[in-house]
Formats: structure tokens, sequence, C-alpha cells
């Protein structure tokens, strides 16, 4: 079978070390050679493997997407100028011709000696730490509509109907609502009339939706909850300018 990288890398990673075996394709006398050792998942020691690598002439590295243990052995190998090709798994088991005693880091440097992988496509850089960026925004978006979900709870456990009447209890008008709630106000006219707007012409309906048993313990929670809830906004805001930034031409 045609060789087409003489000097091939296979990688078995797991969340402590990787399983290396760097093959060696023979040339006429010279026999194959697989050597399999083991590292550790520690940046300092990736790059001693890297170095080791280096010093082997290896041009070619293979790994399975395994969780995200492959990242850090990816992006280090891929910084030095090796091909990394990361491949699938599942894909890579179901390929004829392995021996049963072959370990899978050897099989990996054996497939990708032969170019019998084709490696997944690994976005470059910029574009992960966007992915990142956009993926932690949106994740923090979530968690935010859900805090406001258990505040909207809360208040109907007080017999607060004040979402009935505004569309947006985080508005200016219903935050000033909530935070004289909060310190103490309970007259639900006085919490009526802190309406700004439109919805000065819902005072009535307010009046009636303010109208609970908010106590203090309410009033405790409502504070944490609206503390979790400025606190995600913050984090959303930061996250939006950078992205912002990072999609500059």
């Amino acid at each position: 079978m045609e060789v087409v990288h003489a000097r091939c890398a296979g990688m078995d990673i797991s969340k402590k070390d990787a399983k290396v075996c760097v093959r060696i394709a023979g040339a006429g006398r010279r026999k194959t050679t697989e050597t399999v050792t083991t590292w550790g998942s520690m940046t300092s020691q990736i790059l001693t493997l890297r170095e080791h690598l280096v010093d082997q002439q290896v041009t070619c590295v293979v790994m399975e997407a395994t969780s995200d243990y492959w990242k850090p052995f990816y992006y280090l190998l891929e910084d030095a100028g090796f091909e990394v090709m990361l491949v699938n798994a599942r894909h890579v088991k179901t390929l004829p011709g392995r021996k049963t005693d072959v370990a899978d880091a050897t099989w990996l440097a054996q497939l990708g000696a032969h170019g019998l992988v084709r490696g997944s496509f690994v976005p470059p850089e910029p574009i992960r730490q966007l992915r990142d960026l956009t993926r932690t925004r949106a994740a923090i978006t979530r968690e935010r509509g859900r805090e406001v979900q258990r505040l909207e709870k809360l208040l109907e456990d007080a017999g607060i109907k004040l979402s009935a009447v505004a569309s947006d209890i985080l508005g200016v008008s219903g935050r000033a609502m909530l935070e004289a709630l909060i310190g103490g106000d309970r007259d639900p006219a006085a919490l009526a009339d802190l309406a700004r707007r439109r919805l000065r012409s819902k005072i009535p309906q307010l009046t009636e939706a303010l109208n609970g048993r908010f106590t203090e313990h309410h009033a405790f929670l409502a504070r944490v909850h609206l503390d979790l809830i400025d606190r995600h906004t913050a984090a959303i805001n930061m996250l939006t300018e950078r992205i912002e930034v990072m999609m500059e031409p």
C-alpha cells in the first residue's frame, strides 16, 4: 500500500494523557517502526510532546475527536505547523483491515501514513474565538431568561400581577416598581404612580395588579433574582462588544 506520510503520528487522547504512536515507514532493508509512548495532558507536557514530534520529523498527526480533550493537543500542534487531522472515532473504528491487537494510536498512525482518513473541518482560530463568544453569549442569554421567569414566578406567589399589565417587568417602570417593593413600599397606588410614558394610561390596572401579599421573604428573593439578572445583562453586553470588535474588517 502506498505511503503518503513517511513519518506519521497517531494519538489516542483521554482526559489525563495521550497515547502517541510515531510511525516511521521503512525504506529498502530498513523496517517500518511503530513506537508508542504516553504523554500528560498539561500544556507543558504537550509542548514537550511537540518537541519530540519535531525531533522525529513527523509531518502528519492523526487524532480522534474525543470530547473536548483533543483541543489543547490540536491547537498546540497546529501552531507548530504540523498537518493535524481530526477524525471521527466511529468512522475510524469501522474501517476494514485493523488487526485485533493493534492499539488505537497505532491504528490511527497507520491510517494517516497511508492517507486513508480525511480530517474533519476545524475552523481557523479567529472563527473559533468568535464562535466561543457567541455560544457563551447565547448560553448566558438563556440563563438570564430563566432568571426572569423565576422572578415572575416569585411575583405570582406574592399575588403581584405586574406582568399581566406591563409587557416588560424589567423596563424603566417595572424596575422602579420592583425596587420600591423590595425597599418596603406596599401601597399599590404609590407603586402604580411610578409608571412612566405609555404605562401611565394603565395606572388603574397597575394599582389592581400591585395589590398582593409581598412579604420580606419575597423582597429578599426578588433582590437575589434582580442582582443575578443584572450580572447576566452586564456579561451579555461585554460579550456583545467583544463580538462586534472581532467582526470588524
